[in-house]
């Protein structure tokens, strides 16, 4: 694939274009899976960039898709007319399930919950994390097989993030991959190979609740005791979190978990992806290892690990020429506004050294911006700065497997040759 520019058949590009406007649907699971996404988003930013979704689009109801960059920024920066509750995804959370978190809460409470766990990602705390995360990544490395094929997500993508939950929580480290597990079940959907019943939701919320029921047996222990530095202890000592309730604790740490686990996750995958489709640019980071953090965030940018954030209405507003209405919904697809081609110039492309390669989405803008963007940068950055002293090359055997999820834009598995050890 030459310049990064996006692999897709000749017949998903004719669909794309054949489809009339309203035919387009751009939440379609199958087309992630497929990673076919890219031409539909090209033509609802140059055709129709604010563009209503109809009812039969999705089970919850019609939806606004808003593609383009400023306009993605317009509403991720105004909490005043769009809402972040009561979900930050397409669906409407069932009503014996809701799950509050303080990303699809609006202020005051969001603000004094996120700052409850703020410190954690503080420069200070990464400073000392740093080594930790530096150990971990060169022991992972060294473990790998040289010459034969290996999942580089289960061997290497999903151990270190995990390694790295599981630190945040001070978690008990033997039963670190039920943070996995958890993470994966609170986002698959329906028809994921996780579920083995024929009632897909209700499995997912029993195995949730398993999960709330283990950190529960945590918190307590933790509130029984001095307060430390980790985020089970900061929740509970927290005076803006220690009363929460259990629904309320469940989706706060459901939140930190797949926000720890599948953005920095997938986008390690996605680096490696990226760097074996092309060459150049490998090269390049070869012979200038300067280049990693620019790297880091060209690879934030091309991978987008979650590919969009709802806000709802909460009045009538006007964005790109429509009126939205209060009580609809509104999708920011980070990862369209990622390839728009007005304001990153060749947005398809993988290019490690670009100009202004922190000009993306992915972590959102406003008071919702990602609150562990620099943990995430920080294991990226020490990860390459690790395979480069190590592995001249690393080849991907064939397709990922790509997660069916609009939301998550990840890979199940990435098959991978490392032919040799420097």
């Amino acid at each position: 694939m030459s310049d990064g520019a996006i692999d897709l058949t000749q017949d998903a590009l004719a669909r794309a274009k054949a489809l009339p406007l309203s035919d387009i649907n751009v939440a379609d699971p199958e087309l992630w899976r497929t990673d076919t996404i890219w031409p539909y988003f090209e033509r609802l930013r140059k055709e129709d960039p604010v563009h209503l979704h109809p009812a039969e689009h999705h089970e919850d109801g019609p939806f606004w898709s808003v593609t383009r960059f400023e306009d993605i920024m317009a509403v991720d920066t105004n909490h005043e007319a769009f809402s972040s509750e009561p979900s930050i995804t397409l669906f409407d959370p069932d009503d014996d399930f809701i799950l509050p978190m303080f990303i699809a809460m609006d202020p005051p409470k969001h603000d004094v919950q996120r700052k409850t766990v703020s410190p954690i990602v503080s420069p200070q705390n990464l400073h000392l994390l740093e080594p930790v995360i530096r150990g971990r990544i060169t022991k992972t490395l060294d473990e790998l097989p040289i010459g034969e094929p290996f999942d580089w997500v289960d061997r290497v993508s999903i151990e270190l993030t995990t390694q790295m939950l599981a630190t945040l929580f001070d978690f008990p480290w033997e039963e670190r991959r039920k943070l996995t597990f958890w993470s994966d079940v609170a986002t698959a959907p329906p028809e994921s190979h996780l579920f083995k019943s024929d009632d897909p939701e209700t499995e997912r919320k029993m195995i949730l609740f398993e999960c709330v029921d283990y950190f529960t047996r945590l918190w307590n222990e933790r509130i029984n005791a001095e307060p430390k530095g980790d985020l089970i202890s900061m929740l509970a000592h927290g005076e803006a979190t220690r009363n929460m309730d259990r629904m309320e604790y469940l989706g706060n740490l459901i939140l930190l978990i797949v926000g720890g686990n599948d953005t920095t996750r997938n986008t390690m995958t996605g680096s490696v992806l990226a760097m074996h489709r092309n060459p150049d640019q490998r090269a390049k980071l070869s012979a200038d290892p300067s280049l990693v953090p620019s790297m880091v965030s060209e690879t934030i940018r091309w991978q987008t690990p979650l590919a969009h954030m709802r806000r709802t209405a909460k009045q009538d507003v006007e964005l790109g020429g429509k009126t939205i209405r209060k009580g609809e919904k509104v999708i920011m697809w980070y990862a369209s506004g990622n390839r728009d081609e007005t304001v990153i110039e060749n947005p398809n492309a993988y290019i490690i050294d670009r100009e202004r390669p922190r000009n993306h989405l992915s972590f959102g803008f406003g008071i919702h911006r990602c609150v562990g963007n620099r943990l995430a940068e920080l294991q990226l950055r020490i990860l390459w700065e690790e395979i480069l002293v190590r592995f001249p090359s690393i080849e991907v055997v064939g397709e990922p497997s790509r997660v069916a999820s609009a939301f998550v834009h990840g890979y199940e598995s990435m098959q991978v040759v490392i032919p040799t050890r420097l």
